[in-house]
Parts: C-alpha cells; structure tokens; sequence
C-alpha cells in the first residue's frame, strides 16, 4: 500500500494524518511480504491500482480486465488479498481517530485563550455573553437529562480481540508525536508496531460462535472499564470549572444531568438467551466491576494521604469514623495501615476492605458497604477533614472525581432497561387469567374490554397468580422476570432497573399489562392511604407508521386511567417513550419515517400536556443512516425543542460504541459536544425563536411523506418480486452466519419481511453498495411537489435554507447518495435469478436514485452531492474506490457459493469464511454496518 497517502485530503494540515497513513501502510506491506511474499505485494498493488483507475477514467476494457484479475485468483491469494485490503481499513481507521484526538490537542494548544466551538466553555461563555443569569443557568441545569443507552444490537463486526490489538497500536502511534524519542526509541516503537500488525494479521478476525449474552455484556463493560469511568465524570469537572469560571458568584456542583444505560442482558425481544437468571447475572457483573474500579481507586488515592497528625489537625468527625471502624471491623492488625499518625491511611484502609466485602452476602453489614450513600458518607467525611487543613488540592485533584464517580454509578454501575415484546405479555396474561377463571380467553376479547379488565386488576389488592400452580415455560419465565427486577431493585438498588420497553406497543392495553404483571411482583402496590408506589415504569415503544398515528390517543387513554395515572406520581409525574427509528424506517421509507417521527414527537407532547404529564423520549436511533444514525450532538439537536423538557434517552449501538468510546479522547469530546447540544437545546425551550417556517410548508411536508411512503411501499410490499431480488441481490443469507450478536436476525423463524430486523435490513443494502433505505423514495416525494415547477423549486430551496428539519433531512440524504454506489450495486444484482425482475427493478432503483440526487443538488444549490461538507465528501471519494475490490470479490464468492456445483462441505465451509471476511473489510471501509 505505498501509496496510501492518497486516502486522505491533502489538506496541509493533515500533514501529520499523512505521516501516519504513509507510517502504517508501509508497515503493512513489509507484513503482506512477510506472510505472503514479494508476488502478494505486487497483486495487491496491481488491484489496488485498477480499481482506482477504474475510478478516475472508466472504460469498459478495464473493467473486463479488473474483473478477470478479480475472478482468476486462486482461492489462498484471494483469501491474503482479501485481509490484505480489510486490514489497511482497519489502520487507517486507527490512524483517523488519533488525528481527531490530536486536532482537538493542537487547536488547544495553538489557539491559547480562545475556545474551541462546541466546547463545553464556549457554550457556557455564551450563556454568560447573553446575560442569563447563575439562578436561570441553575434551572437549565437542574432541568436538562440524557441518558445514552448500549444495545447488543448485533452491529458490531468486529472481535474484542481485535479490537484489543487496536487500541495498543493507537497508543503506541501516539508516541510518535513525542518529540523527546531518541532515534532508538522510535526504532523500538516501529518494531512494536510492526509486531502488532503481524498480531492483527495473524488473528482470525472471524469469531468460531455467536457470542453468548454474558460475551456481549463483559464487551459492553469493556467501554466503561477502559473510557467511561474516568472520563464521564471530568466532562462533568469540566462543566463546573467553566461554570465557576463564568459564574464565580455561587458554589456550582452540577445534578446528575448525562449517564449510561444498557440493554444487554436485559433486552429480550426476540432473544430467547436472555433469561431472568441472564439479568441477574448481568447486574452482578455491573456491581462487581463497579466495585473493582472503587477498590482500585482508593489504593491510588492511600498513596497521597500522608498528612500526619503532627503537622496537621484533622476532625473528630473522621477519629470517630475510624474508631467506629476500628470496633466493627476488627482486622488484624497487619491489614491495618500501622502509622498511627497517619489517620487518612488508616481510614482508607477501612474503606478499601468495606468495598471488598460489599458483593458478600456472608459478612455481616457492619463490616461492609450496602449502598453507595454509605461509601460516599465515608469519602465525604475525608473530604471535609482534607478541607478543614487546607488540603483543597488533593481533594480537587483526586477526591471530587471519586465522590463524581459514586454519584454516576452508585454500586449498579448502569441503569439496566428490560425489554419485551407485547404478545409475549399478553399470552401470558391470557394463561394466567384463564386459570384463575377470571377470563376464559383474554386474547380474544376486543382492546376495551382489555382495558377495562387490566384497569379493575390494578385497583384489586389480591393477586392473580400463585406460586403452587403451574404456569408453561414461557409464562412462568415472564413472571420471574418481575421478581428478578424486585430482587434485584433490593439488592443493587432501585436505579439498577427502573424502564421495561414494550415492543410493539399497538394499545393502552399493552402498556397496562405490564403494570398488572409488575403488581404481581410488588413492584406496583396500593398502599393503605390509597397512594400508588410504583418502582417500575412501562414504557411503550411505537416502532411503525401505523403505530406512531396511533400513539397519542393511547397515551390519552392511560392517563384517563386513575390506577395509571397515579402510578407516576412514583417518577415525578413522568412518562418514558421510546421511539423506533429503525423500524419506522423499513415501514415506511426515510422521508416518512423522520417526517412521523417529528408529527409524533409533537402530537404525543401535547397529548401529555393536558394531563399535566412530562415526556422523556426515548429516541431508538442506529448506527447507520437508514436507522436514523448521526452524531450524538446532532441527534440531540434534531429534536423539536419543545419535546425534551423530560429528558433525552438515545441508543448507542455496534460501531457507534467502538468509534465513540474506545478511545479517551474521542470519548470526551462526544460527550462534550452532547453537553453543549443540552444546554443549547434547553435554552432554546425556554426562549423558543420563532423559526422562520411559512404555514404552508408543513402540509408540503406532509404530502411530500405521503407521496414518498406511496412510492416506497410500492416496491418493497406491493412488488411480488422485491423480496427474492433483495435476498439474492445482497449477502442478506450470509450475514446471518456472522457471528456478531446473540439474537437471531428474525423475531420468528419465518422468512416473511415483517419478521426481518431493521438491523441485518439496513446491514445488507449497505455491503451491497445500495444504502437503499436511507434514500429511496426521497426523489419521488419530493418531485410530487416540484413537478418542474420554477416556483415550487424557489419554496424548496427556502424551506432548506430555513426549516433546520428539512435541511438536515437534506443533508442526510446527500450522505447516503454519496456512500451509494450504482455501478457496483449492479454486480449485485446480478445475482439475481429472475433476469428480467431483476432488471426491472434495477432499473426503478437507479431512475429513483438520479431524481434523488438532481433534487437534492437543485434544493441545496450545490454542483456535486456533499459539497456543503468537503471533508466528508473527499474521504468518502477517496476510501470508496479501496472498497470496490473487496465488493467484487464479495459478489465472485456469493456468485460461486450459491451456485449449484459438487463442492465438498470443506469447500463451503471455506468460501462462506472468505465471504464473511469481505463482510469484515467492507464494514471497515465504509466505517458502517448496521
């Protein structure tokens, strides 16, 4: 790859990405030599040169001779030429997330005084230039919440020891910018490398299994153990120190407003492996690694507490607490820091044995913490002893972050969300009731009468089940999934799980089942003066078109709900919703998707604001485009102002959480930009700025979707041949058999389109080069307004200019335009059986994909697609060409291993490995899966 270089904007200021580029490329190449020798080199290069060329000036001898090279290799050569070209993604990946981390470094230190926008300081120096005053930047800190949210949404293709290799070559290209390395140190450190990327070439990227759900909880808590624990909380410090800055006049200590959750190990929708005992097991992993981090943490900080008592005078309040340990611990005195005069130590030592001990049901609770307000009562009496000396550095410098950490993540570590999917409740309601003759067949009775039977339940104390009788697998596993959250909320505390998701929630009647189930558990009571105490919120997921317009009369129709509408009296009188981007999108196209998902966001607010209800939406975006996939700072701001008063929870999911958290530094900056986005978005609720909207342009809009959801659906459910040309125009078969997530890639073993997951949807139109989803029918919606009319063109274009809606939803789908490729989507659909369907709706696809790209350049002014964003417009020019040899070579294998010939099993077994590897390098390429 000697030439790597061209991959990256030439740019003057990118010299140092360039240096790297160059720096692993040429490593890369004396390993390809190594493993495969000088020939190997020289075909990859050769390919390397075609496809590019091939790029830069098409003919069609070229590509005939590009092919050929590509269809005569032999199987071991094409096997190395396929590593070969995934692995160079994977370096420069590396090399690209290390030039962020060092931009944001050098703009700091380059530019002195000034502030980085988007930085947490620029967003709160700004507050101060508008003169909001302290008390209404306390109310717009007391009043803003995210909560972001890991899924084990099987996006992620790569292996945690590959992702392990990766971070040490990170660190180690780090080092290169040290400009104190002698010439043997850098000799040392390219050795090091060199080793590590014959490590990366020597691993098998593939994994033997699909991971088991405890595999992708320990990956989840990968993130915090390496990036979240320690930087999480210096966003926060951050936050006070500009605060403090801008603001001296009062004593900042900023509420808990940004924290992590997860669904793995709680999410069992369609994944039959997620057991209750899997939940439990999954929260004491939560604890256990929370308390590792604890324990460590106060051994470093022993370290700096050597203030004597000859110098200093400490509080009685901390003599008291050590004597009160001293009594109740009894340790032996070897386990005792032995210099009497040295309290803190003595203290410390304490404590370190208490977080130990706090997971062991054996030991008495006077000798270990049970809850963190215990552990923060102790470090908070250090804290004012430390102060009361005058020892303020070392509370700043290592104390503040600690109490910090204990406030974000208790003992619990993460808030774990339940999900289901609503028939599974409602089958067993309908077992349940039918054998306590309360009602012969549940499911069969119409959603009123479910509804007036669920709400007389709830305000009945007796129970409905019974432990003596005999419940089939899956109703008995339903309920004790109840008890395991009630058990668990005892032992880890109530924050450990406190949202049960309902997956397609299509009625009142879904939402209030979960509530009678949770009675059964206690997790719903009545207590004796009539008040409700419920320690489990239901919270609906509206996933589909038809869903979301029916969405805000269901939740008029809980809130009329006595028995509903005082259980949230429990949350403050908040309501949790989430949102499904994904499937909204497979329903109904991206146009109508994020134009019902905006109508929703609104209609659902005001139907809660006439109950005096507030809304946390839960917004279920994906990593991709085509799952509503953007920056976090921008999903954020994509939300109507007006709908964020509760809160924001968003999912981050697969790629997202390895290009957003592997590292510190790109981890920081995230979050950074996520707090700036809050603080503007809350501002931006109270002083609402009328946007410059016309009323006219909304009902454009809304024809526009409908026109668009027309034209969508007309192909992907009303064509008879759309699903056979999707299936065999795409590795959708293949990627089944890539072992990247424990949930089947189906809610049932059908192969109907409404039982496929958005996620294995979105991932297969991607490898193929389409990105379908994220574009089509954007054209036709739109031309149903223009119909080349000068006059509606100019309204278009002010709409843009104007409406942030729509300019983003523009924008994205430039995004998807640019990463789109026709011309290699052709070699997939090939592939298809039905030569003339497959035509024929090539054809449609490629007519559709021209009118999108003319109108999105006409309505932006732009002369090419992405124009507006350069940076991203020219790498993606850049890396795609790199990734062609890899889709045709994908598309040789498919070709060849699904046709019918006499190969024998270890020949199968063989091509679909290389297929899956293609897979690999292709989601590497374009930094994209699912």
């Amino acid at each position: 790859m000697s030439d790597s270089v061209n991959l990256i904007n030439k740019n003057t200021s990118n010299n140092l990405l360039r240096r790297d580029v160059r720096f692993l490329g040429h490593i890369l190449g004396e390993v390809i030599v190594h493993q495969g020798g000088n020939e190997l080199l020289a075909l990859v290069e050769k390919i390397r040169e075609m496809s590019k060329t091939l790029r830069e000036q098409y003919t069609p001898e070229m590509y005939t001779e590009f092919k050929t090279t590509i269809s005569s290799l032999a199987p071991e050569k094409r096997h190395q030429v396929i590593r070969a070209f995934s692995i160079y993604f994977q370096l420069i990946n590396i090399a690209e997330q290390n030039h962020r981390i060092r931009r944001k470094r050098d703009y700091e230190r380059s530019t002195g005084e000034e502030v980085q926008p988007g930085s947490i300081e620029d967003i709160v120096r700004g507050l101060k230039q508008q003169q909001i005053s302290a008390a209404a930047v306390e109310e717009i800190m007391q009043g803003i919440s995210l909560e972001l949210v890991m899924t084990a949404h099987p996006t992620e293709a790569t292996r945690r020891a590959v992702l392990d290799i990766h971070q040490r070559i990170a660190n180690d290209m780090m080092q290169l910018d040290n400009p104190s390395l002698t010439f043997r140190e850098r000799e040392q450190l390219r050795d090091k490398l060199l080793g590590e990327v014959v490590a990366l070439w020597q691993t098998d990227e593939l994994r033997d299994r699909k991971p088991t759900v405890l595999d992708e909880v320990k990956n989840g808590l990968y993130y915090f153990d390496e990036t979240l624990f320690e930087v999480l909380p210096e966003v926060y410090q951050e936050l006070e120190r500009c605060l403090k800055k801008y603001y001296p006049e009062k004593d900042w200590h900023v509420p808990i407003y940004m924290k992590f959750g997860s669904w793995i190990g709680g999410d069992r929708d369609g994944n039959p492996s997620v057991t209750s005992n899997i939940t439990w097991q999954a929260l004491t992993l939560h604890r256990q690694l929370a308390l590792e981090k604890y324990a460590a943490l106060l051994r470093e900080f022993l370290q700096h507490l050597s203030f004597s008592k000859n110098i200093v005078e400490v509080t009685q309040e901390l003599l008291d607490s050590i004597q009160a340990d001293r009594e109740k611990l009894d340790l032996r005195s070897h386990e005792v820091w032995r210099n009497e005069k040295e309290p803190y130590r003595i203290k410390v030592t304490y404590m370190i044995e208490k977080i130990l001990q706090a997971a062991n049901p054996k030991v008495s609770v006077e000798r270990k913490y049970n809850s963190p307000e215990e552990f923060l009562s102790d470090l908070k009496i250090i804290e004012r002893s430390l102060r009361n000396h005058f020892a303020d550095f070392i509370v700043d410098t290592y104390l503040s972050k600690l109490i910090r950490q204990v406030e974000l993540f208790g003992f619990h570590l993460v808030s774990l969300d339940v999900r289901q999917h609503s028939k599974e409740h409602e089958l067993a309601m309908t077992e349940i009731l039918a054998k306590m003759h309360i009602c012969d067949d549940y499911s069969a009775l119409s959603e009123d009468d479910k509804i007036k039977l669920l709400s007389s339940l709830l305000t009945e104390r007796r129970p409905i089940t019974s432990p003596y009788m005999d419940y089939s697998e899956s109703t008995a596993e339903c309920l004790n999934v109840y008890h395991t959250i009630k058990r668990a909320q005892q032992e880890f505390g109530r924050d450990c799980i406190y949202s049960y998701l309902i997956s397609m929630a299509a009625g009142a009647s879904d939402v209030l089942e979960v509530l009678v189930l949770a009675k059964e558990a206690g997790l719903y009571r009545q207590e004796s003066d009539g008040s409700i105490v419920c320690t489990l919120q239901s919270a609906p997921l509206f996933e589909t078109i038809d869903d979301l317009h029916a969405a805000p009369d269901i939740m008029r129709t809980l809130f009329e709900i006595p028995a509903y509408r005082n259980s949230l009296a429990s949350t403050n009188h908040l309501q949790e919703i989430m949102l499904g981007y994904s499937d909204s999108n497979k329903d109904g196209g991206v146009i109508t998707a994020n134009w019902e998902l905006r109508v929703a966001l609104r209609s659902i607010t005001a139907a809660a604001s006439e109950y005096g209800v507030k809304l946390k939406f839960f917004h279920g975006r994906g990593g991709a485009l085509g799952r509503g996939g953007m920056p976090l700072n921008r999903s954020i701001l994509a939300q109507p102002a007006d709908t964020i008063g509760g809160g924001i929870k968003i999912t981050e999911q697969g790629e997202v959480l390895s290009s957003r958290y592997s590292m510190k530094g790109i981890a920081y900056r995230s979050l950074e930009q996520a707090t700036s986005a809050l603080i503007s978005a809350a501002l931006s609720a109270r002083n609402p700025q009328t946007e410059a909207t016309e009323p006219e342009w909304e009902p454009i809009m809304r024809d526009i979707s409908e026109k668009a959801q027309t034209k969508y659906q007309d192909l992907i459910f009303r064509d008879p041949d759309f699903l056979a040309f999707f299936k065999e125009s795409t590795p959708l078969p293949e990627i089944g058999e890539l072992n990247i997530g424990s949930r089947p890639s189906k809610r049932k073993n059908s192969d109907r389109f409404e039982d496929l997951r958005a996620i294995p949807w979105v991932f297969s139109w991607t490898q193929s080069r389409y990105l379908l989803p994220a574009w089509y029918a954007a054209g036709s919606g739109i031309y149903s307004y223009y119909q080349g009319k000068e006059e509606n063109l100019k309204v278009l274009q002010t709409m843009y200019q104007k409406w942030s809606f729509f300019r983003s939803l523009i924008d994205n789908v430039q995004m998807a335009l640019a990463k789109s490729d026709l011309l290699i989507a052709k070699e997939y659909a090939s592939m298809v059986k039905d030569k003339s369907a497959a035509e024929r709706i090539f054809t449609a696809i490629s007519e559709e994909f021209e009118r999108t790209s003319n109108l999105a350049l006409q309505i932006s002014g732009q002369k090419e697609i992405l124009d507006n964003v350069p940076v991203i417009q020219e790498s993606i020019r850049l890396r795609n060409p790199y990734v062609d040899p890899l889709s045709y070579m994908q598309v040789e294998l498919l070709t060849e291993l699904r046709g019918q010939t006499g190969r024998t099993e270890e020949e199968d077994i063989l091509l679909l490995r290389e297929v899956l590897l293609t897979i690999n390098g292709i989601a590497a390429g374009l930094r994209n899966t699912g």
